[in-house]
């Protein structure tokens, strides 16, 4: 009993002893991780200065003094760890770093993809907050563009989380990109109204709405001879091109070329469909002996007779007499 109790006694003199000649390493080493700490939070509050003038250069600044800090702060912990362990190298670290960061790649390969090309967005700015953007079957306003994934508010009132590596590695429409933004509308006249006529009186309602900039002017182009129908294309455009903006105009330029067209006797035909049943011809129509519509003649020359409408009407109405 009495060398047990000796022994613990003589461990915990030499772990007293040990610390205490590593105090004061180890009290040097936390001032020099303080000092390292403020002074990476003062390059980043420098860096937001720097950049601050600038919409872009907000963004840019946001993103260099975050990892400005974060490499300050990275190089303040070797130099502590340093100075409480002579012994240690940093290479030692940066070693074992490297052959651990292998097998942490892959398990978040995701998220640093996201997180490399959220920097990538905010350095090249393919798009900005408040621009309207369509992503596959998301379309909406971007709300924020994060490290990780970029914030996107809907039209119907939805937020829709789009991680930033799909974005940057697919391709996007940026519908606000521009301050100007055309729209366009196809429609079908008949083949018995005049062409000329038709476009003039498109493009002499679209320059007389509000809304439809004449400069580009509103333009009216021949697109098609359809089957029923002759194909003019009507093109304006709008200052500035948000969505609401855009079904706004469509709204006004449909509603009154529409009503332009009809008032001035302008066809606007839909398509239809006409269905021949079989023997539905009269009997002039052709030899009944040889093949029609498909059907082979009769060699033996009873020939169905023609199929009329008439006829039909009148068996129904006498089965439906002869049934009551």
């Amino acid at each position: 009993m009495d060398i047990s109790l000796d022994v613990v006694l003589e461990k915990l003199n030499s772990l007293v002893t040990g610390t205490l000649r590593l105090l004061p390493n180890l009290l040097i080493a936390v001032v020099v991780f303080i000092c390292f700490w403020f002074l990476a939070k003062g390059v980043r509050t420098l860096i937001k200065r720097l950049t601050r003038k600038q919409e872009r250069g907000q963004r840019i600044g946001s993103v260099l003094s975050r990892l400005a800090q974060s490499v300050l702060i990275l190089v303040g912990l070797f130099v502590a760890l340093t100075i409480v362990v002579p012994s240690f190298k940093p290479g030692d670290l940066v070693e074992l770093l490297g052959i651990s960061g292998v097998a942490i790649g892959f398990a978040f390969r995701d998220i640093l993809q996201n997180f490399l090309a959220g920097i990538l967005i905010l350095l090249t700015e393919p798009f900005r907050v408040d621009d309207q953007i369509v992503y596959q079957d998301v379309e909406g306003t971007v709300e924020r563009i994060q490290t990780r994934a970029t914030i996107v508010r809907t039209y119907d009132g939805r937020r829709v989380v789009v991680p930033n590596g799909e974005i940057f590695t697919n391709y996007i429409t940026v519908n606000t990109a521009w301050e100007k933004r055309r729209l366009q509308y196809d429609f079908g006249i008949g083949y018995g109204d005049s062409i000329s006529n038709a476009k003039r009186i498109i493009l002499e309602t679209m320059r007389n709405l509000d809304g439809i900039l004449q400069d580009p002017p509103p333009e009216a182009l021949l697109l098609s001879l359809g089957d029923c129908t002759i194909n003019i294309r009507a093109r304006w455009w709008i200052d500035p091109p948000r969505r609401a903006d855009e079904v706004s105009a469509m709204d006004t330029v449909l509603t009154a070329l529409t009503e332009a067209l009809i008032a001035a006797g302008i066809d606007l035909p839909f398509p239809t469909q006409q269905i021949l049943f079989h023997d539905q011809t009269e009997e002039t129509d052709g030899d009944r002996t040889h093949q029609r519509e498909g059907w082979p003649a009769n060699r033996n020359g009873n020939n169905p007779k023609p199929f009329r409408i008439a006829d039909c009407l009148k068996q129904s109405a006498t089965t439906s007499r002869n049934g009551s």
